[in-house]
């Protein structure tokens, strides 16, 4: 089945509302000649998320959120909510991402539950999963990432884990200049397109797994040629308009 390629810029702690606004910009001037060729969004700040709505009126570059927590109100200061980040204008919402689990106690039991939150109002989730050098070198990369996935989508029916999107980013790859290469992340993508099917039969087929860990330029094109790799989730790249082009350059079939 084809899969549209989807490419989707983590800014993490980046950008002012003004600073948004200005990459929003020109990324617009940027994006018209791959316009409708690969799914593009962008995740901001939450403190940009007005901002960067309204600079991308007419634009068919999607808002993505950084996280989100599970419940819909209620005294959990300092988180924000699904229906908060609907909104605000989200399409999409980022969970599980490594920086999460390793700095702020994130589990697989608290990313099922934003996964069910998000799918509840309509926002679709990109579940990041990973393994961390540790375990890569002590040969555990496919088991902690098939236990993230199948925790992250247990219990979901398949027409819900078809609207998901999974991340595969190798923790020791992310801001790390160091990348997996394109056996390493063909053989996890493949790993997590079996598993998909064990869990979803059919419905595997329409979820896109993104690479991310330390995406750039001279090497996306490389890495989402391979057959399970259907786009990216950036980093530090999607911070520089001239280099988040590029890469979704790289993107198209």
């Amino acid at each position: 089945m084809a899969r549209t390629r989807f490419v989707c810029g983590n800014w993490k702690m980046h950008k002012t509302q003004a600073e948004a606004r200005e990459l929003v910009r020109a990324l617009g001037a940027l994006l018209a000649p791959v316009a409708g060729r690969v799914q593009v969004a962008v995740a901001p700040p939450f403190t940009a998320l007005s901002a960067v709505q309204a600079a991308l009126a007419g634009s068919a570059v999607e808002l993505a959120a950084q996280d989100v927590h599970w419940e819909k109100q209620g005294a959990f200061t300092g988180e924000v909510s699904a229906p908060m980040l609907l909104d605000a204008g989200c399409r999409h919402a980022i969970v599980g991402h490594s920086e999460r689990r390793q700095l702020f106690g994130e589990t697989d039991e608290t990313v099922r539950k934003k996964v069910v939150a998000l799918l509840g109002v309509g926002i679709l989730p990109i579940v990041c999963v990973g393994e961390t050098l540790a375990e890569r070198e002590a040969g555990r990369t496919l088991e902690v990432v098939g236990r993230q996935v199948q925790n992250a989508l247990q219990g979901l029916p398949a027409p819900d884990v078809a609207r998901l999107t999974v991340a595969y980013e190798p923790v020791w790859a992310i801001g790390t200049g160091k990348t997996a290469t394109p056996a390493q992340a063909q053989e996890v993508h493949g790993a997590i397109r079996s598993l998909l099917r064990d869990l979803a039969g059919e419905a595997a087929e329409r979820v896109r797994i993104q690479y991310g860990g330390s995406v750039k330029p001279d090497n996306a094109a490389e890495l989402m040629a391979l057959p399970d790799v259907d786009g990216a989730l950036v980093g530090g790249a999607a911070l520089k308009a001239d280099d988040f082009i590029q890469i979704i350059r790289g993107a198209i079939r």
